[in-house]
Formats: structure tokens, sequence, C-alpha cells
């Protein structure tokens, strides 16, 4: 039967742990199966699509837990992957029978989903270091709404972009920690099996339903669960790029670690974000070169601010 099924189409899982990329703390998201599952129940979800990153890990497993648990039994859960192009942007894939290395072409992984009858969609496509851009058009579809893009201009570029292009639009939670799943919801007019719901997709037979941004608590978290477990990850990074700054990051890691509950983390907070919105702002706006950013230059990126 026909009916409008309220899907979760960004989300990752502990499954991406170790799969995210070199440029990327290895530790990405601390969601269990269990959790995932119950807040998938918690948020009516009718369509879960486990989206890790580079990796098709974490759906097999989520299957296998769901069979096995009765309450979960109105659920059903999709493959999907969330894929790093050559560039260092993503593009998720749906409905894979077979894992899409990472690090090809953006033509090359389209290629590839379409060899597997998948769909495409450009997520978060504006965003400051991991964005599509205008190789969004490409996808079959459009995230024009990321719940974790709290610059705010990457989002409302997106919204442009995709109003300009006519593009098949739908909304993302990019959740990587539990409270975050259903935080963006689509409706999907389609049977609740994968081929029809893939199809459904391409024929843009899906809207969006909710669309709320990421609280700061939430975003705080997550980046306390990648801190306190990437310290490794953490030198290699500040050698490789950083080095005349090493003494002053280990030290900053140290005060970290013994005030991480202090409200001077909250503050500094507040100003990363104020930074980041600059910067989003003159890059999606000013005509800034979008990849400055990722030059991982400090006085570059201090200039972008001021």
């Amino acid at each position: 039967m026909i009916e409008m099924l309220r899907t979760e189409l960004h989300c990752h899982n502990i499954f991406s742990n170790g799969h995210v990329g070199e440029l990327e703390p290895p530790c990405d998201c601390n969601v269990t199966i269990n959790e995932q599952l119950k807040k998938s129940l918690h948020s009516k979800l009718d369509v879960l699509f486990v989206t890790n990153h580079n990796t098709l890990d974490g759906f097999k497993q989520m299957v296998d837990y769901k069979n096995n648990h009765a309450k979960f039994s109105n659920l059903n859960v999709y493959p999907a992957e969330e894929i790093t192009t050559d560039k260092e942007a993503h593009v998720l894939v749906y409905g894979l029978n077979e894992e899409i290395k990472p690090h090809q072409t953006i033509d090359e992984i389209l290629d590839a989903a379409k060899s597997q009858d998948a769909v495409t969609i450009a997520p978060h496509p504006f965003s400051l270091i991991d964005a599509l851009r205008d190789d969004s058009l490409k996808c079959d579809l459009f995230e024009v709404f990321n719940s974790s893009n709290i610059d705010i201009y990457s989002n409302k570029k997106a919204e442009i972009f995709a109003k300009d292009n006519n593009l098949i639009t739908i909304a993302g939670s990019d959740s990587h920690i539990a409270s975050t799943i259903g935080r963006c919801t689509n409706l999907i007019d389609s049977e609740n099996n994968l081929d029809d719901i893939l199809y459904a997709m391409k024929k843009g037979k899906i809207s969006i339903e909710k669309m709320e941004y990421v609280k700061r608590s939430e975003v705080l978290e997550h980046i306390q669960y990648k801190i306190e477990n990437s310290k490794e990850y953490i030198d290699q990074y500040v050698k490789e790029f950083y080095p005349k700054y090493l003494g002053l990051f280990n030290q900053m890691y140290k005060l970290y670690m013994l005030t991480r509950k202090s409200f001077i983390w909250d503050v500094a907070f507040k100003l990363a974000i104020f930074g980041l919105r600059r910067i989003s702002y003159k890059i999606n706006f000013e005509g800034y070169d979008p990849y400055a950013f990722r030059t991982r230059d400090i006085p570059t990126i201090t200039k972008m601010i001021f």
C-alpha cells in the first residue's frame, strides 16, 4: 500500500568510526545500534537509511539486531553510504549492494552509483569543508537544509541555489549523537520497500516534513566525544599542519581535559560560531575562495573572520 513514509535520510552510528578519512578524527560517532533504533522508534520513523562514512558497515548489523527485537518491526532499515570524493567533498548514495570506494572523482562515484541503480544526494552542499558546491547539480537530489550547518549561511546559500536550479530537495539531520536522530524528516510517497522508495525519490515524490538545527549542547557533546577519543590524531594533525603551534595545542588539550565542564568552553564555542558565520558569509555570498578554509592556514582563516 502506498503511504507517506516518515524517513531519516542522513545519520551515522559507531560503524562510521575509523572510516571518515585521513584528515578527520577517527572517532566520528558514539551512537550504538540499540540507541539509534530506539530513537528512530521514538521519532515515529517508518524508514531509516544508515549513511556511515565510506562504509556499509552498520547496516547489516542493524538489520540483524532489529529482526531480533519485535518492537522495531514497523521500522524498515535500508543501506546507504556517505562517500568522500578525491576533493574531500561528500556525496550520499542510497540503495547500494556493494560499497563504493572513496577518494574517487565525483563523476566516478556517480557512475558507480548508477551501475547499482542507486540514488544520490548532495549533502551539506555549501558547507565550509566537505561540500560539492556546483557539482551538486550532478546528483539526483539536493540537501537544502542540514541540521549541523550551524553557520546558517551554508543553508541559506543552498536554499537559493535549489530554487534557482529547480532541484528536488530534502533535509538531513546529519546525526552523530542519539538525540539528533529524526531532527530532520522527509515524507516519501511510496510503498515501504527499497525499490519503490528509490523510484519515488528519483521522481521527486518526496517532501520535507521537519527541519531543525542541532542544539548547542548537542554540538558540544559531539565535539567532546571526538576530542576525548582522538588525542593521537590531534597530535599528528597539529604536527603536519601547525608544527609551530604544537606546544600551544598540547597545553590547550591539557587545559580542556582538566576543565571540560567549565563555562570557558561555552564561551570559546560562541566565539568559534561567530567566526564560522563570518567566514561562511564571505565564501557563500561575497565571492571568497570556497577552498580557502581548507588550507588550514591559521593566518588566512583569521583574516577571513575580520
